[in-house]
């Protein structure tokens, strides 16, 4: 029986945990945090995104930082694999919009719960409160780790799925990152992937919690559409968050890192079903229902209370002016406020404020077929501390259950 440590009690860390006992392993997960599964508690606003029912090769084309690295993984542990094991230890789900899988209770400590049981059955021994500061190796193979108080734990394997960099009061603060460059591993310089977006615009702070759903938002840069998503979307006192934001921001951050001086844009269409006709027709419906009220008060039924004004004051409209007096002129430009209400992106939030690390230790270094390191034998890899990033959906999700379960099956294996 190999002794197999893992480092971080996250989504990775947890299935590798599972899947090393499960092989055969005597497994001791080490957590720096309290409890495990802290980030993966507040996944999806305390829902838990726990994967997409998409095909394989819908779920890659969803994860474009490196997810060709994971189609293995995929096929040995894939999304109806993780459905079953939460079904077995008695989390129900359901399928929501856009192919996401949630747990039909709504409450992510379920899913955290389901592996505690899972850890019971399988005797899988759990020091929480331990940082491991260094990996131990000798003559090129892994002999364990040493963890804060100079405390040294034996192993024949080490899985180093200690997540990324976003979220640091989770415990993912980079310490993977670190410790596997002190092994000889090249670590791709991090980037935020998914996280909310900073504006120029001061009057932001007007509609600051804000809630739109069924809305679209389009990156313009260089006057050309360069991306686009449909859905639900939130203001900040900085700028821009929500589902849409953050599965745009990956492209957002790529444009201001590679053209910092060119301005880009956020689009926001408040009525992407209506076509330009129809939604003029709404507006002379609404006009005509409240012709002897002011302006401001005469859109209550078309926009959230927030917006009403922030339209009228960017469409240049007096919104005291009665709505019979509105000129054909005046209405067309409320029209295009109205679907091209426009921000201009200054900057991401830093990366501890994403939801998701870009960059990682670099997958060329890494087995795709074992998640073995190719430099230090014994070493596995698993989950964000890996150069691997997906749009949200339950993308990101599914790959740390597939590279966890990948790496705990042979780390106790070898």
């Amino acid at each position: 029986m190999r002794n197999i440590i893992v480092v971080g009690g996250g989504a990775a860390g947890m299935m590798a945990a599972v899947s090393a006992s499960q092989n055969g392993g005597k497994v001791i997960v080490l957590e720096k945090m309290a409890s495990l599964g802290r980030k993966l508690s507040i996944t999806g606003k305390g829902r838990c995104n726990i994967t997409n029912i998409a095909e394989k090769e819908i779920i890659i084309k969803n994860i474009p930082g490196n997810g060709a690295f994971i189609y293995s993984s995929l096929h040995k542990f894939g999304n109806q694999d993780i459905i079953d094991f939460l079904h077995h230890y008695g989390v129900m789900t359901k399928i929501e919009r856009g192919g996401r899988v949630f747990p039909v209770s709504d409450q992510a400590k379920d899913v955290v719960g389901a592996f505690l049981r899972a850890f019971k059955d399988l005797n899988i021994e759990v020091v929480t409160g331990q940082q491991v500061k260094r990996i131990l190796t000798h003559n090129g193979k892994v002999t364990g780790v040493l963890a804060s108080n100079n405390v040294k734990y034996d192993a024949e394997a080490v899985i180093v799925a200690t997540g990324g960099s976003s979220y640091p009061g989770t415990g993912s603060s980079g310490d993977g990152y670190r410790m596997s460059e002190v092994v000889g591993h090249t670590i791709i310089p991090l980037k935020p992937s998914l996280v909310p977006l900073e504006v120029g615009e001061d009057w932001i702070r007007e509609l600051q919690g804000l809630s739109l759903k069924n809305v679209s938002a389009s990156v313009i840069f260089a006057g050309k559409k360069v991306a686009d998503d449909f859905g639900e979307m939130l203001f900040t006192h900085y700028g821009l968050s929500g589902p849409i934001i953050l599965s745009l921001s990956k492209k957002v951050a790529e444009l201001l890192n590679h053209h910092p001086n060119e301005e880009i844009l956020m689009e926001i269409n408040l009525k992407p079903a209506l076509s330009a006709e129809i939604l003029d027709k709404r507006i002379q419906r609404d006009f005509e229902k409240f012709a002897r009220k002011q302006l401001k008060n005469s859109l209550g039924e078309l926009l959230p209370a927030k917006l009403i004004n922030v339209v009228i004051d960017l469409a240049h409209l007096d919104p005291d002016k009665f709505v019979h007096q509105i000129t054909k002129s005046e209405r067309v430009r409320l029209q295009e406020q109205i679907t091209k209400l426009t921000f201009t992106i200054t900057a991401t939030r830093p990366v501890s404020e994403a939801i998701v690390t870009a960059g990682g230790v670099y997958v060329k270094e890494i087995n795709p077929k074992t998640m073995e390191s190719k430099i230090v034998e014994g070493l596995f890899f698993a989950g964000e501390v890996i150069d691997i990033d997906g749009y949200t959906g339950g993308f990101n999700l599914q790959a740390a259950f597939s590279t966890g379960y990948v790496a705990g099956h042979n780390a106790a294996e070898i």
